[in-house]
């Protein structure tokens, strides 16, 4: 059985990659705090680092 992927708003992405960019979280305590995987936040963080520029 597979399992489904969850979707994710931009609004939630931008606060969660927030966490790690403006308020100095690293990236294991902003999943445990947000609720999401590692590679899911890396990915937020990588995706609003690059349109910021």
């Amino acid at each position: 059985m597979t399992k489904s992927r969850t979707t994710y708003s931009v609004a939630f992405k931008h606060d969660a990659a927030n966490l790690v960019l403006d308020k100095g979280y690293s990236i294991q305590e902003a999943c445990d705090a947000v609720g999401v995987g590692y590679t899911a936040m890396r990915g937020f963080v990588a995706t609003l680092n690059l349109t910021c520029l």
